[in-house]
């Protein structure tokens, strides 16, 4: 399988893209790219990835997000594979407003499987496209940063960032 490929110098490190025809299948931080690769070689067995310049415009779309325009990536086509609930979590993370936060319980409970933070957690930390499925929004139950891929560090920057930028009152999509 062929996919292109690209890189974004970001304030948070090095951001990595992958996209196929279909939509942005990768997107994560350079230095958690061994994970990276694990997740699209497991949903496409062999793969080549190919250096192109803004596939599909999602570069583009990223850097606009990271200057402050957080809409920029609400309607980035997605080809991420998963099992159903994995894409019922993605989905509703799509949900979740720049500037607001949910808890894991509270993400479950919108998903209508309320004793389900577990799972909801493990399809949290498989998400293949961070910032486009805003993953870095889920925070623990008492409002602590918990949990993310590329480093609390950058969830803490990520939801500064829009938090500094995030028109109209934010806030939870349901209850913690």
């Amino acid at each position: 399988m062929k996919l292109r490929t690209d890189d974004l110098e970001s304030p948070i490190g090095t951001i990595t893209l992958v996209a196929t025809a279909d939509g942005l299948c990768a997107l994560d931080f350079a230095d958690c790219r061994t994970r990276m690769l694990s997740l699209l070689g497991a949903r496409y067995g062999r793969l080549e990835l190919e250096r192109s310049p803004d596939p599909n415009g999602y570069t583009s779309r990223v850097r606009a997000y990271l200057g402050g325009e957080l809409g920029a990536l609400d309607d980035v086509a997605v080809d991420l594979g998963g099992t159903p609930f994995q894409r019922s979590v993605w989905s509703a993370l799509r949900l979740v407003p720049a500037g607001a936060t949910v808890s894991y319980g509270g993400l479950a409970s919108s998903l209508g499987r309320p004793s389900a933070v577990r799972a909801v957690g493990l399809a949290n930390a498989r998400n293949p496209v961070c910032l486009v499925i805003p993953c870095h929004r889920v925070i623990g139950a008492d409002g602590s940063l918990t949990g993310y891929a590329g480093g609390l560090e950058r969830k803490r920057w990520l939801l500064e960032h829009e938090g500094r930028h995030a028109s109209g009152t934010a806030g939870a999509i349901s209850a913690r």
